[in-house]
């Protein structure tokens, strides 16, 4: 785009509480609301005293708006770097859902988890849909500012290694990109260096009477998953009885979605990053589309497509 544009100003950052932590507020109940409303006539509040409002301060917005910094002349910049902090927050958003979907399973809640699940399925989606936004960046747009990414690459996404890690995508390279980052690798190598869903699933299916070979239920975490005939013969007799009762066979389906959603994502990545780049070696030092492309046919939970053959 060669047409002139003006960022507009929004938030004035030294006026900013840059603090990452919980600001003061008021809390109320449904008496003082309703006395509010009578006292303003069900008008909204719009009288505050200080420097902010609640809803500034519940969400720490003023801060949000103020982390947005093009670094080129390029139009497109701005739209890649909130899409991408939109996916950040997407991704810590489905990180926090699959944290404690593992705890349900793990208490064999299983109801609780499906409740779950479908939240997930549909954060996923929107992560997705990012991916709608970002290819309406063209090639020469793109240029236009890829110099001042410098080395900066999703790739290097904490947020992202979460995901891949709890699913059960382990890889220590990936992880110990992040070693020199004191205030983000350790919660990373803990999640790197614990079971993952998949094994706390397997591990459900162990103590619902489901033969799991013991090579399956205690290993180092730190390594890849690998597939394993004990756990497709457990799933082949889950799918034996595929009705909406069975909740493992539910959950088995729930888990199939999910991993065909983050295909789904990956895929989207790949073929986005191959309009716009074509295969130009990526900023943070792969080979870009090539790199990318090895990625997108592996799968989470492993077993369960497989047994589709079977079925």
């Amino acid at each position: 785009m060669s047409f002139e544009f003006i960022i507009p100003d929004i938030v004035d950052p030294s006026g900013v509480d840059s603090s990452p932590y919980a600001r003061a507020m008021d809390v109320l109940n449904e008496k003082i609301r309703e006395d509010q409303a009578v006292k303003n006539e069900g008008e909204p509040i719009t009288d505050f005293h200080g420097t902010s409002n609640p809803y500034i301060d519940y969400e720490s917005i003023d801060l949000l708006l103020s982390l947005q910094h093009p670094r080129s002349e390029g139009y497109d910049e701005m739209c890649f770097i909130i899409m991408g902090q939109a996916k950040e927050l997407l991704f810590k958003s489905l990180y926090y859902e699959l944290y404690n979907l593992q705890i349900r399973l793990n208490a064999d809640d299983i109801a609780n988890a499906f409740v779950i699940l479908d939240r997930s399925k549909k954060i996923m989606k929107l992560i997705i849909n990012v991916w709608e936004v970002l290819s309406t960046i063209k090639t020469d747009g793109f240029n236009k500012f890829r110099d001042y990414l410098g080395a900066a690459s999703g790739q290097l996404s904490f947020m992202y290694r979460h995901i891949e890690f709890i699913l059960g995508n382990k890889n220590k390279k990936m992880c110990d990109a992040h070693s020199n980052v004191a205030h983000v690798y350790p919660a990373l190598l803990k999640n790197f260096s614990s079971p993952s869903l998949y094994d706390d699933v397997i591990k459900l299916l162990h103590r619902n009477g489901y033969q799991v070979a013991p090579e399956c239920l205690v290993r180092d975490w730190t390594e890849p998953y690998k597939t394993h005939p004990s756990i497709e013969k457990a799933w082949l007799a889950v799918y034996a009885d595929p009705t909406p009762e069975n909740q493992l066979y539910m959950l088995g389906e729930n888990l199939t979605e999910v991993a065909d959603l983050f295909s789904q994502y990956r895929h989207r990545h790949f073929i986005s990053v191959e309009r716009i780049l074509g295969f130009k070696p990526g900023t943070g030092g792969s080979a870009g589309v090539g790199w990318l492309r090895e990625i997108v046919d592996h799968r989470f939970f492993p077993e369960l497509w497989r047994i589709r053959t079977e079925l």
